[in-house]
Formats: structure tokens, sequence, C-alpha cells
């Protein structure tokens, strides 16, 4: 029996309800740090195989913005937050104040590079927090790194170690919007976790699924 076969809709209502409570604390301190109301939340929580990882990011060369962590902890593996290259320029521009920043430009803003890292450092902070609260578990999220490339080449960093034992990764669909409309249009993003397999099992035993 695949792991998909154990996993129940009820054990993804949990991932689910643990994501809108880290989305609830990440839109408090990006409304704070953007001085206007920030709404967040999680549509979607599944399980996906690598192949469909790799197609829910628009396929493997597909260009994309990412900020990637390390996890650390009871559990361990690395979690990928992904925007696609309009929406993080468009937060970079509302965050920075910088109407002309490109990701496309010669020489990147170090300014709105921070930005971009500082929204990841949120989000995944607010999201991780809020599993180790749930679970119990001592988690915690490395210095995270930016970087504009590939989809398989930015996640190929972390499958790495991970591909020859281990073949899902949770996805966790995020929506942020804003009062003023300042985003375009709602930003969706993605949350790729891709805990270690020893850690998968570390995860669900604490939800109360048997890997």
């Amino acid at each position: 029996m695949g792991l998909e076969d154990k996993i129940t809709s009820v054990h993804l209502d949990i991932l689910k309800e643990i994501g809108n409570i880290g989305a609830a604390h990440a839109a408090t301190s990006l409304s704070i740090v953007l001085n206007k109301k920030i709404d967040m939340n999680v549509p979607k929580v599944s399980i996906e195989s690598f192949t469909e990882m790799m197609e829910m990011a628009g396929g493997s060369e597909n260009i994309v913005a990412c900020v990637l962590l390390q996890i650390e902890g009871d559990a361990s593996g690395y979690m990928f937050f992904i925007l696609s290259i309009k929406q993080c320029e468009n937060f970079i521009r509302q965050m920075t104040g910088d109407v002309h920043f490109s990701i496309r430009q010669p020489a990147l803003s170090e300014l709105g590079i921070s930005a971009f890292q500082e929204l990841g450092n949120i989000l995944a902070g607010s999201y991780l927090t809020a599993l180790s609260n749930f679970t119990k578990l001592e988690l915690y999220p490395s210095v995270p790194l930016v970087c504009f490339d590939m989809f398989g080449a930015i996640i190929s960093h972390g499958l790495i170690e991970l591909s020859q034992t281990s073949d899902y990764a949770i996805v966790i669909d995020t929506s942020l919007s804003d009062e003023h409309d300042g985003f375009g249009d709602t930003m969706n993003g993605q949350f790729f976790l891709l805990p270690n397999p020893d850690s998968f099992q570390t995860i669900f035993q604490a939800l109360g699924v048997e890997i």
C-alpha cells in the first residue's frame, strides 16, 4: 500500500487547518511589514508525487522565483516556496516601493532580494511554527536562500538526497491578497514540503497515521 492510500481526507484537512493557522500568523506579520491589511489562506493541501509536483509548477523548465529553506530538528527535509516571476516582482515592488524592480535587470536590487527572502522567511516560519505546535515536534528552519531558475533545477537541490528513498511531497497552496489590490490580483504561491523518508513517518505518526 502506497503513501497516498494511507493518507485520508481527514489527515489532509488537518494539514490544511495547520496551514491556515500558519497563514493567519503570516498575514499578521506581513500586514505590519507592508503597513496594510493582508489576507492569506491555504485553499488546498495535497500529497503529490515528484512528477505531479513538477507539473503543478508548470513543468521542470518553467522559470520561477523560489525561497528555499532546510528544515532541521525532530523532522528534517526541505521547504520550497514558489511564486511566478510576475507575482514575485509585484510583491517586491509593493514591499520596497521600487515600481521599476525587475528580475530581468542585469544587477538585481539587494533590497528586492531581501524583501522576497523575508516573505519566504515569514511564510515558512509561520507554517513550521503551526506544524510544530500541533505535532509537538521541534522544527527549525535554516536561513532562507533566494533563487530564480527553472523549477527542475531548483527542486533538484532537495531531491538529490531524497529521490532514492522517497517519492512524495506535501504541497501547500497559498493565497495572499491585500485590501488595495496592490498585488495586481490574488497572489498564489505554493509550498513544497519535502521531508526525508524517516521524517515523513515522524510527521504523519504525530497526525495519527502509520506509514
